[in-house]
């Protein structure tokens, strides 16, 4: 990985990691499944008019957006609207990572050097190390919820890369674009079933009309706009660009932005050994995405020319 795409990487992982804060003040405020319908369909209305569809195969788009739309964020949502603590949160769905460097391997049979393997152990040794520390202040469900959401991501990872692999001109941002389209619907139903037909209609008119609602609208904005379209679209280039087993544990860092941002806003101080699990994380994740240097390319010595040729 250039060392370009190595920074676009960390803008997302800052983008995403304070993405956890607009979750939990949104989710103050709307309930999961429609939450998750009201960021998708914040981009999707404008996509549909605006936005030509890209020339990928359908089964990668509904697979992008349903592992990274529909699964992630529904598990997501819920996990920390029943109790998960938001920097937790930040760290346990990082479990895409692995799941994704496997899915790579089994569905895709992406081969990974042993640099990779020893960083991505490294980095899930460190993730470890801030879960052993931090488990003790969630229930288990809320941590169930949250890594059925990082297997959601990982499966939108590989319809991601798929996408890619298939259309290789593909403009990466409409296709993030597009895969907004795949969730509203499905999150909507879902939510009028779950949830009851008003609940979520009534908690945004209260958003619209009440300065108590206005922190629920800006988090709307930063998880729409920077989160799902910056954050996203940076992502899915990357993903387009390499193997998802070199692209995945980039998100790896996300906790260390997450549990620091979780710190400063919600008071949720980390220990001494879940700051130690966040270095290793970040040198794990490094060494995890670092490619092999290409061999310099020799001249082929001159052949001797025959006199009189």
């Amino acid at each position: 990985m250039t060392t370009r795409d190595r920074l676009l990487g960390l803008t997302v992982v800052v983008l995403w990691g304070l993405n956890f804060l607009a979750i939990r003040i949104g989710l103050d405020h709307f309930p999961p499944f429609f939450f998750v319908a009201l960021r998708f369909a914040v981009i999707a209305i404008p996509v549909l008019i605006f936005v030509p569809r890209p020339a990928v195969r359908t089964r990668w788009l509904l697979l992008y957006g349903a592992g990274f739309g529909i699964a992630q964020f529904a598990f997501l949502f819920t996990a920390m609207r029943v109790g998960m603590p938001t920097g937790l949160a930040s760290l346990v769905l990082q479990s895409s990572a692995p799941f994704t460097v496997v899915l790579g391997a089994v569905l895709l049979r992406e081969r990974l050097r042993p640099v990779q393997l020893a960083g991505l152990a490294v980095a899930v040794a460190g993730m470890t190390i801030i879960a052993a520390d931090r488990f003790a202040t969630a229930t288990l469900l809320p941590v169930l919820l949250t890594l059925a959401g990082g297997l959601g991501w990982a499966f939108g990872n590989i319809g991601a890369r798929q996408a890619g692999a298939d259309s290789p001109g593909v403009d990466p941002l409409h296709l993030t674009l597009w895969m907004s389209v795949v969730p509203v619907l499905p999150m909507l139903a879902l939510s009028m079933l779950v949830e009851g037909p008003g609940t979520g209609f009534r908690a945004l008119g209260t958003a619209v009309t009440t300065a108590a609602g206005w922190p629920a609208l800006a988090a709307l904005a930063y998880i729409a706009v920077l989160a799902t379209v910056c954050g996203s679209g940076l992502w899915t280039y990357l993903m387009s660009r390499y193997p998802a087993g070199t692209v995945a544990p980039l998100s790896l860092l996300v906790p260390v932005v997450g549990i620091a941002a979780a710190w400063l806003a919600l008071g949720e101080q980390p220990s001494a050994a879940a700051l130690l699990g966040g270095v290793i994380v970040i040198a794990g994740a490094f060494a995890a995405t670092s490619t092999r240097r290409a061999a310099p390319v020799q001249e082929p010595e001159p052949r001797p020319r025959l006199a009189g040729v």
